[in-house]
C-alpha cells in the first residue's frame, strides 16, 4: 500500500466521522433553538460526505452492486461476530454501562443488516429484483425492519410511532 493509499483511507475515515459528528451537532443546535447554526452544521456535513465519497471512489471501493453487497455482508458479519463482542467485553471489564449498551444495540442490529444484505444479494444472483418493501429504522438502537415497524422494538422497547420510515 502506498502512502497515498494510506492517506486516502485515513481521509475517507476522517470525512465520514466528521459528517456524523456535524449531524449530531446540528441536532443539538436545533434542540437548543439555533436553527441557522444547525443549518451550517448540516451544510458542512453534506460537504464532508462529498469528500468521503470522492476518496472512496478514488480508492476503487465502489464496485458492482453484487460486489458492494458482498462487501456489506462481510463487513456486517465481522462486526457482529468479532468486533462488537470484543468491544462489549471491554466495556463490561471497564464498567462502562452506556458504552456496553451502545455496542450491544449495534451488535444486534448488524446481524439484521447482514441478513438483509444477503437477501438482496441472493435475489441479485437469482437475476431477480428484490421485493419492493418499506424500511423502518429505530431512532434509539438502529434496528431495521422491512415492511412495517413493530409495535415495540424488540431490542430497545422504542414505540412504533417513533420509528423513521426511510424514503
Amino acid at each position: 500500500m502506498t502512502k497515498t493509499d494510506e492517506n486516502l483511507k485515513a481521509a475517507f475515515a476522517g470525512e465520514s466521522q466528521a459528517n456524523r459528528m456535524y449531524l449530531a451537532f446540528a441536532k443539538k443546535a436545533e434542540e437548543e433553538g439555533f436553527p441557522q447554526i444547525a443549518l451550517l452544521f448540516k451544510a458542512a456535513a453534506q460537504s464532508e460526505t462529498v469528500h468521503a465519497l470522492n476518496h472512496l471512489t478514488v480508492m476503487g471501493q465502489v464496485k458492482s452492486t453484487a460486489d458492494n453487497l458482498g462487501t456489506a455482508v462481510s463487513g456486517e458479519t465481522y462486526e457482529f461476530k468479532k468486533m462488537y463482542p470484543d468491544f462489549i467485553a471491554d466495556a463490561k471489564k471497564d464498567g462502562n454501562k452506556p458504552a456496553e449498551m451502545s455496542f450491544d444495540f449495534a451488535n444486534k442490529v448488524e446481524q439484521i443488516h447482514a441478513a438483509l444484505y444477503q437477501k438482496a444479494l441472493d435475489a441479485l444472483k437469482a437475476k431477480k429484483q428484490p421485493a419492493k418493501v418499506d424500511y423502518y429504522v429505530c431512532p434509539v438502537c438502529g434496528n431495521t425492519f422491512e415492511g412495517s415497524a413493530p409495535d415495540i422494538c424488540p431490542i430497545c422497547s422504542t414505540l412504533k410511532e417513533k420509528f423513521m420510515k426511510i424514503e
